[in-house]
Parts: C-alpha cells; sequence; structure tokens
C-alpha cells in the first residue's frame, strides 16, 4: 500500500486536525465531499515543493515612516511597487482609520504616499494596478473602492461611505440572511480585477457575499452571488481574479473553495486544494486550528485568502492561506502544481498573506498581515 502522510503524521492523527484531515483525504480518494465531487479537488500526496528565494531589504522607508498591517502590494508596468497598509492610524484602537497607500520605485526606494488623508481612507484590504497603470485600491472600512490615475489623482470612486453626521453611523451588523444588496453600494468590499475590455469585477464582500461588475467607463452593468454554500453563492468572497481567457475566479475564502465563472457571472467551476499538513506545522499566531475554526473555513489548510494569476502565455494561478501559511501553484484548471513555505516571522516564512501581486513568470510579491511586510519572492 503506497505510503499516506494522514496515517501517519501527529497533526493528521491528533488534535482537531484529525478528523478534518481524513474526511479530506478519503473525498479526494472517491468519497463524497460536502457538496464537492471528487474532481473538484486539487489534491495530491506527495506536492512538489518550488524552491525559492525571498529579497533582503526589499522596501526602503524614510526614517519616521513605518509599515502596519500590509494587507495590499500591486505593482506596475514600470515595476514600481504599491503597498496598501494599516498604519498611519488615527483615533482610538476601536475604530480607528487604519489605511495608507505608498509608491516605491523598482528598486525599492520611496517616492510619494498617494491619496494622503483621503476621505474614503479607514481600513486598507488590497491595492491593484490595471493594464493602464491606473491603481485602485478597496477600503473594507468605508466600504469604497477609489481608482487613481498613475499621476495619483482619483479618477472613479465606487460606494458611498457612511456620513459622519448620521445618527445610524456604526459599524456594520452581520445579519443572517444578510439585507438584500443595492446596486453601487457596498458593505466591507475586498478586491477588484478587470478583463481585457476594461470591465471591472469586485468582490463584495464580508456581508454582500456577491461580485459586482461595472464597465470601463464606471457604469455598474451588474452583480451575482449571495449568502450561501452552493454554486454561484459565497460566504467570504475575499480575493478575485481575471485570467487571459475572461474567466473570473473569486477566492470563496469561508467555503473554502475557488468559484470560476464566465464574464457574465456564469457558473464554470469549482475547485478546493487538499495537500497534507505538513509535521510539526503550526499557525502563525494563536493556538491550532480548532474543529470551529476549521468548519469556518477561514483557517481551514487551503482555504484561499488571496488569489493572483501570472502573466500569460502559460498562465498560473497562486494561492495563499493562512494556515499552515502556504502558497500554491495551480493550472488555470485547478490542478495543484506544488507549494511553497510555512508559517513564520523570518524571510521566506508568512504571516496571513493578504494579497499578493504576479507580475512575471516565477516572481511574486506578498503582503503579510501579521509581519508587517512585503516579501519579493523569486521561484525556481
Amino acid at each position: 500500500m503506497r505510503y499516506r502522510h494522514w496515517e501517519t503524521c501527529p497533526c493528521c492523527t491528533q488534535g482537531p486536525l484529525a478528523a478534518w484531515t481524513r474526511r479530506r483525504f478519503l473525498a479526494t480518494t472517491g468519497a463524497a465531499a460536502i457538496g464537492l465531487a471528487a474532481a473538484d479537488f486539487a489534491s495530491a500526496d506527495n506536492v512538489p515543493a518550488i524552491p525559492y528565494e525571498s529579497v533582503p531589504d526589499l522596501l526602503h522607508l524614510p526614517p519616521d515612516l513605518y509599515l502596519g498591517e500590509v494587507s495590499g502590494v500591486a505593482v506596475n508596468s514600470k515595476g514600481h511597487i504599491f503597498v496598501l497598509h494599516r498604519g498611519n492610524p488615527t483615533g482610538p484602537a476601536y475604530g480607528a482609520a487604519a489605511a495608507q497607500l505608498l509608491e516605491f520605485d523598482a528598486n525599492g526606494d520611496y517616492m510619494r504616499e498617494i491619496g494622503h488623508h483621503l476621505y474614503a481612507w479607514s481600513f486598507a484590504h488590497t491595492v491593484k494596478v490595471d493594464a493602464d497603470d491606473a491603481v485602485w485600491v478597496t477600503d473594507k472600512g468605508s466600504d469604497m473602492v477609489i481608482k487613481f490615475t498613475p499621476e495619483g489623482r482619483v479618477d472613479m470612486v465606487f460606494g458611498r461611505k457612511q456620513e459622519a453626521s448620521d445618527e445610524d453611523t456604526a459599524p456594520l451588523k452581520h445579519p443572517y440572511p444578510p439585507l438584500p444588496a443595492r446596486d453601487g453600494y457596498f458593505r466591507q468590499v475586498t478586491d477588484v480585477a478587470w478583463d481585457n475590455a476594461g470591465n471591472a469585477f469586485i468582490s463584495d464582500g464580508y456581508i454582500n457575499s456577491r461580485v459586482a461588475k461595472v464597465d470601463k467607463d464606471g457604469e455598474w452593468l451588474k452583480s451575482w452571488g449571495e449568502r450561501g454554500t452552493g454554486p454561484g453563492q459565497f460566504h467570504t468572497p475575499h480575493s478575485i481574479a481575471v485570467d487571459a481567457r475572461g474567466l473570473v475566479y473569486v477566492a470563496d475564502r469561508s467555503n473554502r473553495r475557488i468559484q470560476v465563472f464566465d464574464g457574465d457571472g456564469g457558473f464554470v467551476k469549482q475547485f478546493t486544494i487538499n495537500a497534507p499538513v505538513p509535521l510539526g506545522a503550526r499557525p502563525a499566531i494563536g493556538d491550532m486550528p480548532g474543529e470551529a475554526e476549521i468548519a469556518a473555513g477561514t483557517f481551514a489548510p487551503g482555504s484561499p485568502w488571496a488569489i493572483c494569476f501570472s502573466p500569460p502565455p502559460d498562465q498560473a494561478l497562486y494561492v495563499s492561506d493562512a494556515f499552515p501559511g502556504r502558497i500554491y501553484k495551480l493550472t488555470p484548471e485547478g490542478k495543484l502544481l506544488g507549494m511553497l513555505g510555512r508559517s513564520g516571522k523570518r524571510l521566506k516564512q508568512f504571516g496571513w498573506v493578504h494579497e499578493m501581486a504576479c507580475p512575471k513568470p516565477n516572481v511574486l510579491f506578498v503582503a503579510e498581515l501579521l509581519n508587517w511586510r512585503v516579501q519579493k519572492l523569486l521561484l525556481g
């Protein structure tokens, strides 16, 4: 009989991960999985380890500037690095405004801050650069998406921040079922991506559980999705990417899967990453995930936090998880090709990779919440 990792690994045979690991392995070898057929899993017993290096001393900050939790990173056509972080906070520990957008040149030298004291800044989530080098930011706290010109001026705004003078202004609630979504408005928006025609796809988000589509002129076209576990439903669509064919990939984080749609929201397929938990794996912070955390999806192995595509013609899909803190390489069809990394604080280790940029084949930029940094990874 072939060696099966979960039969001997203490991480898989003892503690809260044991039952989950055995169920998932059986699901990929013929037994039914929750809502997914065996073919929907990107799985392997022995997933190849991808060799890689991390570029030391990547970003050169001024003496009086410090990064907080880095929630986003993007790279433009000149190789400039855009860093969105939860530093420069104002206000109390609870409810502070925590968002700042910084630009560095290709050598990592600091250039400027974009949007200093911008009205939309509240709680940073992701930053992306489109084909025209416009910079887009999603802010989870203000429920807004901001498009900046390459020069750093506001070009378009999507959504609307709560009014400071409104007596009902307060943290958003998470009722279930959620309140009906409204065209043009977001509730804790998470990410944005584009097709070749310039249409933007916005993942929305922690509350609305849908994807919105707007055209290149900012006109609202449609949205699809609702809270749930079925095909075309979402539970925290956390990251979004579009491949060269125009297919839309959504990191459905709490459902521990990636869903794929055509440009009009038609469901195409879904897949889940399933790879053995390594011996001695530890979370980046806190206790080992318990059954409740695993069932909730966010801290389950392979649960997608961030996704990005390398450039065509031979695109690879990269996916990060929080535990055990890995980055996975897949084909656009969902075949698992390899993986790298683990949780930790040193270079080449990760503390909750929240966003990735994939500007070149075998080059990744990763933004980490817990380690307050960006790493540039060179894959072998």
